[in-house]
């Protein structure tokens, strides 16, 4: 049973009303905001509107989540209130604000797009450097060690729309951590943990860099995502490895992101790119 909002005085509700004063219809993109007491996953039930038609824009966010996913269907969970859990609608292949559709093999950049605003909103609000390990985690130093504290999930909700779903752990105390390698921005010495200024960057950010991704043709180059997503990626230049699909594992060296945001790792037999896997890192960034 989900507890009160008032239970924990450290971790107030969020103010519906005003998320959407501060973001519905101000940038042209986010043209809804749902705060939910809980749910399963924001992303399936935002999918599940998308494919009823919903606009785009809309923002589904949930106080606590009681089956999010992560990449790889890895379960997402964490204390009622404690984190940023929210998923948003885009329908990059539609023509909108007066730019054409985005090519499909382009979309493929709307995780990293997502991770490089959340990473950067975060950094600027909560004061925590915060970094990207390829795909789409977010990254944060907690003591002396580098942890999770964030994901992106992207997943498509029919021929022209994609669900991005964001998790964050804002306020977790070293208790609450689900595995040892997680952390929270709080953990991380942020100089603010109230949400709801949190989630109005992440949102404001978000609409900025898909409005340029659009503006671009979805081109990463155009707009400047691929190198702004190449300076905060923690992945490249360390050794790592890609555990992929099938059980096969890529060992090397992560040189690049390509142009269609897979990791190229620079291994015995070359350089191969790795669009889908998990990647570990093996060394520390110098």
């Amino acid at each position: 049973m989900t507890s009160s909002p008032w239970s924990d005085l450290d971790r107030p509700p969020l103010n519906a009303a005003a998320l959407r004063r501060a973001v519905v219809g101000h940038d042209g993109v986010w043209s809804a905001l749902e705060v939910v007491p809980a749910t399963g996953s924001t992303n399936a039930d935002l999918t599940a509107k998308a494919q009823q038609g919903a606009p785009e824009g809309a923002v589904l966010v949930a106080e606590e989540q009681t089956a999010g996913r992560g990449r790889l269907d890895r379960a997402w969970s964490a204390p009622a209130r404690s984190g940023l859990f929210f998923s948003v609608l885009l329908r990059p292949g539609e023509s909108g604000g007066g730019h054409a559709p985005v090519p499909v093999h382009r979309w493929g950049w709307l995780p990293l797009l997502a991770g490089v605003a959340t990473a950067t909103a975060l950094s600027r609000t909560a004061g925590v450097d915060t970094a990207l390990k390829w795909p789409n985690d977010l990254l944060v130093t907690t003591g002396g060690e580098e942890r999770k504290t964030g994901g992106i999930l992207a997943e498509r909700a029919g021929d022209t729309a994609v669900v991005l779903g964001i998790g964050v752990n804002v306020s977790l105390r070293a208790g609450e951590l689900p595995v040892p390698t997680a952390s929270s921005l709080a953990l991380a010495g942020a100089a603010v943990t109230d949400r709801d200024p949190l989630l109005r960057a992440v949102l404001r950010s978000l609409a900025d860099w898909y409005t340029a991704w659009r503006a671009a043709g979805g081109d990463p180059s155009a707009c400047r995502l691929d190198q702004t997503y190449a300076a905060g990626c923690a992945t490249l230049g360390r050794q790592v490895r890609a555990e992929l699909p099938g059980g096969r594992e890529l060992a090397g060296t992560a040189v690049a992101v390509d142009g269609d945001g897979r990791l190229v790792i620079a291994g015995p037999d070359g350089e191969q790119p790795v669009g889908a896997g998990d990647i570990v890192h093996l060394r520390p960034s110098r």
